[in-house]
């Protein structure tokens, strides 16, 4: 992707070069488990990264111990093409907004961090992968999972994967800024485990959608290899991907995030209408 030279987002707070020992602490406590669970990009089921966010919630106080470094020239490059794509995102995204009558948009900020990450929906570490907090309206990102993404899921290497999964963050703030996101949150506690999980997947893919749809505005900077990176990116987290790598087999009711044909297909779609109209997964999958 073309990047340099182009306006750097000034929402970027990056944390990289603070490490911390000790415990981490849940703070001001632990926003409801299933709004993390609800919006991560990243980790392997709600199912596993539940009891983890779980034993955070019960500490009391910090005994955390923070130490300063400084970032290294690599570090700091990524950081640069990361608050260039939240900007290219911001800049998309007030014109849809403007374009579709839908209000003013609100800037989220993405923070960067290694290891772990203080939110208000709690602590978490790079085992989470990345994840939108609703509750102070940012997104979080250790780009360790991008490795992971290649290493132990298959995904292409590039840096277009990490553009790729921020555009899919800032796609759930915007299901948070027009009340999607609390709308299927106040559903889910209406439904059945598998009612529920039907409408996590609609969200997701709504959020790959809005993904697609950056990227069509921004497609005179891509190369053919970017769209390729991306689509392998969203192949890998696929549910049915995940759930074959990491159980050895598939469970389709367990699905939270959209089979890797979907997240595909979502992306593409956002991809080459650029229009914002076609953002409805909720019919498509609630009728399937």
């Amino acid at each position: 992707m073309k990047w340099e030279g182009r306006r750097k987002s000034g929402n970027l707070e990056d944390r990289r070069g603070m490490s911390g020992k000790g415990k981490l602490v849940a703070g001001g406590g632990l926003i409801a488990i299933v709004v993390i669970l609800l919006q991560l990009f990243g980790g392997e089921t709600g199912q596993t990264i539940a009891p983890f966010l779980e034993e955070f919630s019960k500490q009391q106080q910090t005994t955390q111990q923070v130490q300063n470094r400084e970032l290294t020239p690599e570090e700091v490059k990524i950081g640069d093409f990361v608050a260039t794509i939240l900007a290219d995102t911001e800049d998309a995204w007030h014109h849809i907004f403007r374009e579709n009558n839908l209000g003013t948009y609100k800037e989220p900020k993405l923070i960067l961090f290694n290891d772990q990450v203080t939110s208000a929906c709690g602590n978490a570490t790079s085992a989470v992968g990345p994840f939108y907090c609703p509750a102070d309206q940012n997104a979080y990102m250790d780009l360790v999972f991008f490795n992971e993404l290649h290493t132990r899921f298959g995904a292409k290497r590039g840096d277009f994967a990490i553009a790729y999964v921020t555009a899919h963050e800032i796609g759930h703030h915007v299901q948070t800024l027009l009340g999607t996101s609390q709308k299927v949150r106040q559903l889910q506690s209406q439904m059945s485990k598998a009612e529920a999980n039907r409408l996590s997947v609609a969200l997701e893919l709504q959020a790959d959608f809005y993904a697609g749809l950056w990227a069509y505005y921004v497609q005179g900077y891509l190369t053919e290899n970017d769209i390729e990176v991306a689509i392998s990116a969203a192949q890998a987290v696929g549910d049915d991907a995940i759930q074959k790598r990491v159980r050895g087999q598939v469970q389709p009711e367990s699905f939270t995030h959209g089979t890797s044909a979907q997240r595909k297909e979502w992306f593409l779609k956002g991809l080459r209408t650029g229009d914002f109209s076609q953002h409805d997964t909720f019919s498509a999958i609630l009728q399937n």
